[in-house]
């Protein structure tokens, strides 16, 4: 009975991870042509060709592939229990003896192997693939000499070297370093600015001076309120440097978090994508629940395509009510917390409510 059991298992798992690949594979190419589609609008700026589209395209599959999880796992659960049901596969299983609970803990834990490549994915695959996606961009659309880091980016300009540390929101940098070489390779002037406020003509207004003057084995310092950096980098281009708060690991949000509150900034943004990385594997989990409800729900004695329809219906209102509940939560300024949450409360309470009738 073990043995026979087993198999089951296995078979469960093999037709669920079966239809969530085939699913997860049509929506990613549906979002990608959407994302290139995108991305030809900046073919044309700087050397970005469309061999460089296709390339970040590429690179930022695995971003994709996250965002498509928790509908690809509804939609694969209902496929794959629907065709069950319709060819009489879980009537069998009931009949010789097996209960409705044990065909759901075979899904579920399906689910949790799911749910753990779903972390993996935004912790550690995501931020090295879409920090080189976005640095290969930046540096093809930008006619700057330009190096992104994790948090800010080396700019080069004639014989200056600009370091920008961090950028904060609403066009706002913070720990701006300036290393101004002569034309035998000395450093001749280093500046630091506190921060700075970038002006829609490609000014930068730097505030907090510190200048150290470097003449021959003399070092003089000289303080100044702010300082005018013309013609750098416009509110675009550092918007193409930008690394967006789903693309960091949890150490890197934690840090920019930090920066922004000691700054005085807004971190709701980042913050919630820090909860996110908790709530989307979640969120997965819950729409693996949903799926179950179609099949052994009120739907029961309808056909799989009249299921597969319904459930895409409502995972795509899911999807984007996902979307507006963040927006919405950044609105209302919203406990982070709160609003990453919010879907996975939605979906668990639409998801346990409907199953309460089943078992």
């Amino acid at each position: 009975m073990i043995s026979t059991m087993r198999i089951l298992d296995i078979y469960i798992a093999r037709s669920f991870l079966k239809y969530f690949f085939f699913v997860v594979l049509i929506l990613m190419v549906l979002f990608s042509l959407f994302e290139l589609l995108s991305q030809l609008d900046d073919v044309g700026k700087g050397n970005y060709q469309l061999t460089n589209a296709l390339a970040f395209v590429a690179l930022t599959l695995p971003r994709r592939l996250l965002d498509l999880m928790p509908i690809s796992t509804l939609l694969g659960g209902i496929v794959a229990l629907g065709l069950m049901a319709d060819h009489g596969e879980l009537v069998a299983m009931e009949a010789s003896g097996i209960s409705i609970m044990r065909i759901s803990s075979a899904v579920l834990a399906t689910a949790l192997f799911l749910m753990i490549a779903s972390g993996i994915l935004a912790e550690m695959l995501i931020p090295g693939m879409e920090e080189l996606a976005r640095k290969s961009r930046a540096q093809a659309v930008s006619t700057a000499d330009i190096t992104i880091t994790r948090q800010g980016f080396w700019a080069r300009r004639d014989n200056s070297y600009i370091h920008v540390e961090k950028m904060l929101d609403e066009g706002v940098a913070a720990d701006i370093y300036i290393f101004k070489f002569d034309n035998k390779g000395s450093l001749q002037l280093f500046t630091h600015a506190q921060n700075a406020n970038l002006q829609d003509n490609r000014q930068w207004i730097l505030n907090g001076i510190t200048q150290k003057i470097i003449t021959g084995n003399e070092i003089a310092t000289k303080k100044l309120k702010t300082l005018t950096l013309d013609s750098f980098l416009s509110a675009y281009q550092v918007s193409v440097l930008e690394l967006p708060p789903y693309s960091l690991s949890t150490p890197d949000l934690i840090r920019y978090i930090d920066a922004l509150q000691l700054n005085g900034q807004n971190a709701d943004q980042y913050s919630i994508a820090l909860w996110r990385k908790l709530s989307v594997p979640l969120t997965t989990g819950a729409m693996v629940l949903l799926s179950l409800s179609f099949v052994f729900g009120s739907t029961r004695g309808t056909s799989a395509g009249y299921r597969i329809t319904l459930g895409s219906f409502i995972g795509i209102i899911l999807y984007f009510a996902d979307q507006i509940l963040m927006q919405w939560g950044l609105f209302l300024n919203l406990e982070p917390f709160i609003t990453a949450m919010l879907p996975v409360l939605l979906i668990s309470g639409i998801a346990l409510s409907r199953l309460r009738r089943i078992f």
